[in-house]
């Protein structure tokens, strides 16, 4: 079964930690002093959040995470069927995980992710090339995903 999963950039993970395990009713699953995650199942979500130098806050990006290698590859077929450019970063070291994973990025530029962790890791991981995607929000030098520039607005 997927599970959705976003990534939030923080200004101060202490405070983020104490406002989301309050907001979800549960504290989160892995936490170290740059980044924190919940593995909630109600609703089933991997929400995570992270504080690195020079990234954007708020939204990073979002994906599907996978159980288990035939979904990862049922994903992975539905991204290259969007007709959109796709990363096949394969397997990486990211967020304190060992996980294999593709990216894409929607007619906006809004980053997806879909992967499988196969493991943890002790280090946060690196960032893969994302300027093949052609997305208009990407930048070089975020982890795991790009900067994205705050979403404007709607007027309601």
């Amino acid at each position: 079964m997927k599970r959705f999963h976003v990534h939030v950039g923080v200004t101060d993970v202490e405070k983020s930690v104490s406002f989301y395990s309050s907001l979800f009713g549960a504290e989160p699953t892995v936490m170290k002093a740059d980044y924190a995650k919940w593995m909630l199942e109600d609703p089933r979500i991997n929400f995570a959040i992270s504080m690195r130098d020079g990234a954007e806050k708020g939204i990073e990006h979002i994906g599907l995470q996978v159980e288990d290698k035939a979904e990862l590859a049922e994903v992975y077929d539905r991204l290259k069927a969007a007709d959109r450019p796709v990363l096949e970063e394969g397997e990486t070291t990211c967020c304190y995980a060992q996980s294999e994973k593709s990216w894409i990025a929607d007619p906006d530029g809004v980053v997806w992710e879909a992967f499988l962790t196969e493991g943890e890791s002790t280090v946060y991981g690196g960032s893969p090339d994302l300027g093949q995607l052609a997305s208009p929000k990407a930048a070089s030098g975020a982890c795991c995903a790009p900067q994205l520039t705050p979403a404007k607005p709607a007027c309601c």
